[in-house]
C-alpha cells in the first residue's frame, strides 16, 4: 500500500512514518521545507504546502491511502484533489473539541470535507497533547529548572503521539475503521502540578514550580515565542476556538467524554467529577502509554 503522511514532520507524522515503514509500506511524506537526514532512507519525500494545493500534484499521484494534517481553508480542494487521484482512504488528524462541539471551525470542517468526498474516512481525535508540555515547560525546565503556571491543580488526561500515531497506522493499514472517529486520551487524570513532578522523576532532578497569575502567565508565553506565544490566549482560558471570551457555563453538564477544558476557569476544575476517559486502547489493545512514559521519552529534551 502507497501511503502519504501529510504534516509528517510533526511529532504525530514523524512517528506515524517511522511506524508504515517498519510494516513495510511505500511511504511518502509531504513536508513544506525537505531537510537531508530527516526521515527514514525508504521514504519519498515531497516538498509541498497544504495551504496551496497545487503543490500536492505529484505527492499524491498513486497514492492509495493518505493521512491528512487539518487545514481548514483549503480541505475540500485537497480532499477533492486527493480522490481525482485514486486515494480511497483518509485518516484526519482531527481533536477532541470536535467530539465535544467546541471546535466547529478548525478540524471539523476538514473531517465534513472528507465525509462528503465519498472515500473511505477515519477520524482521530486526541484530546490535550502531552506534547504541549513541552512547548510551554521546556525553555524555562532547561534554563532555571522551573515551571511558571497559572492553575497546579488544573487537570486533564494528555495522550502521548505516539498512541495518536498507532490509531493512525491501524486506521491507513487496516480494514473495520472506515467511519470510525476515535476520541483519544491519556490513561490518567493528572494536575499541573503533578506533571512537573513526574517531568523531574524522569529526568531526575528537581523541578520548581512557581504559581503565577494567568495575566502573568501570558506575558511569559508571549515572551518564549512560538507554539506558546501563538497559543497562549487560548491555552490560559481568555478565549475559546473561534477567538471569543469562553462561556464557563457552557461546561456544567458536560459528560466526560465529550469535555473540553478550554470552556471553564481550569482554577475551578474538580477532578472527582470524571471517570475513565476514551484512550487508545479501545483500537489498538494495548494499554494506553502514560504521562511517566511520556516524560522518560522527552527527558533530554526537557534538560538541555
Amino acid at each position: 500500500m502507497t501511503i502519504l503522511v501529510t504534516g509528517a514532520s510533526g511529532q504525530v507524522g514523524r512517528n506515524i512514518v517511522r511506524q508504515l515503514v517498519e510494516m513495510k509500506h511505500d511511504v511518502r511524506a509531504l513536508t513544506r521545507r525537505a531537510q537531508a537526514g530527516a526521515f527514514p532512507p525508504e521514504v519519498r519525500v515531497h516538498e509541498g504546502d497544504l495551504a496551496r494545493p497545487q503543490t500536492l500534484t505529484g505527492a499524491l499521484e498513486g497514492v492509495d491511502a493518505l493521512f491528512l494534517f487539518p487545514v481548514a481553508a483549503t480541505a475540500e480542494e485537497v480532499v477533492a484533489l486527493a480522490k481525482a487521484s485514486g486515494v480511497h482512504r483518509i485518516v484526519v488528524l482531527s481533536s477532541g473539541a470536535v467530539t465535544s462541539g467546541f471546535d466547529t471551525e478548525f478540524h471539523l470542517p476538514v473531517e465534513q470535507a472528507v465525509e462528503a468526498s465519498g472515500v473511505e474516512w477515519t477520524h482521530v481525535r486526541p484530546g490535550e497533547f502531552a506534547l504541549n508540555k513541552l512547548a510551554l515547560w521546556g525553555p524555562p525546565v532547561r534554563a532555571e529548572r522551573v515551571v511558571r503556571d497559572p492553575f497546579p491543580e488544573a487537570a486533564w488526561f494528555p495522550v502521548h503521539e505516539r498512541d495518536i500515531a498507532d490509531v493512525a497506522c491501524l486506521a491507513l493499514t487496516e480494514e473495520g475503521h472506515s467511519g470510525q472517529a476515535y476520541t483519544l486520551n491519556g490513561p490518567e487524570l493528572l494536575t499541573h502540578r503533578r506533571q512537573v513532578e513526574l517531568i523531574a522523576e524522569a529526568m531526575g532532578e528537581e523541578i520548581r514550580f512557581e504559581t503565577v497569575t494567568s495575566q502573568e502567565a501570558r506575558g511569559i508565553y508571549r515572551e518564549q515565542g512560538g507554539f506558546a506565544a501563538e497559543n497562549a490566549d487560548f491555552l490560559l482560558g481568555f478565549e475559546d476556538y473561534g477567538g471569543d471570551e469562553p462561556d464557563p457555563s457552557q461546561a456544567e453538564g458536560v459528560d466526560s467524554s465529550s469535555f473540553d477544558p478550554s470552556s471553564f476557569d481550569p482554577s475551578s476544575f474538580d477532578p472527582s467529577s470524571f471517570g475513565p476517559m476514551p484512550t487508545a486502547e479501545a483500537v489498538t489493545r494495548r494499554p494506553a502509554r502514560t504521562f511517566a512514559q511520556w516524560a522518560r521519552d522527552h527527558a533530554e529534551e526537557f534538560r538541555s
